[in-house]
């Protein structure tokens, strides 16, 4: 494995708007100079190890990889940008979970794990954010759209995989399982930006 196989990834990796995996790395090789799925994996751990020490780290999110801000300093760089976490409302973490820990579900699903009605506008400002997206429908009268959540949503609450969730138990209050997933008293997680540090500010009254 090359020092310039590992510079040419590294480059790509901080170029790009999004995670990117093995095959769209390799795809931006010409086909005859196209390095291994090996080859780039083995130059993605040896980046990895790299970041052991820096203040930036390689992360795999949903198959993809991306640089990003260590989670330590997020205080500092919410202090460069002047900026807070965007606030989440409990309905529209709750809504969120019960899609994460139940998918594919409908809309009358949510609701009966809630106890609560979800209002149009929740389902809409989870799909803008395309936290969630519609995964077919159920084969019911009406035909009801069945979510699930995306690898965007994988991506902006920092997790490789639905696996990562935290651990769902009946003792635990749906209330609490949200709050974990969101950030304390409703915000967004303590993000780990891309090391451009770009980060978004909004605010949620769902």
């Amino acid at each position: 494995m090359s020092r310039e196989l590992q510079n040419t990834i590294e480059a790509l990796l901080l170029s790009s708007d999004a995670p990117l995996g093995v095959s769209r790395i390799q795809s931006v090789f010409a086909r005859g100079a196209r390095p291994s799925a090996d080859e780039v994996k083995a130059a993605l751990s040896q980046l990895q190890d790299e970041c052991k020490t820096r203040g930036i780290e390689l992360r795999k999110i949903g198959g993809a990889y991306r640089y990003q801000s260590r989670r330590e300093y997020a205080d500092w760089i919410a202090k460069l940008h002047e900026t807070r976490p965007p606030r989440l409302s409990r309905a529209l973490l709750e809504t969120l979970a019960i899609i994460a820990y139940r998918q594919p579900v409908t809309r009358a699903d949510i609701e009966e794990i809630r106890g609560v009605g979800v209002t149009t506008d929740i389902m809409r400002r989870l799909q803008e954010r395309e936290w969630i997206t519609e995964a077919g429908a159920r084969d019911l009268p009406g035909r009801p759209a069945l979510f699930a959540t995306t690898p965007e949503f994988l991506s902006y609450f920092n997790l490789e995989s639905l696996d990562d969730l935290p651990p769902l138990s009946p003792q635990r209050p749906l209330g609490e399982i949200a709050g974990e997933i969101g950030g304390i008293d409703g915000s967004a997680p303590a993000q780990t930006p891309p090391a451009d540090g770009a980060t978004a500010a909004a605010t949620d009254e769902a």
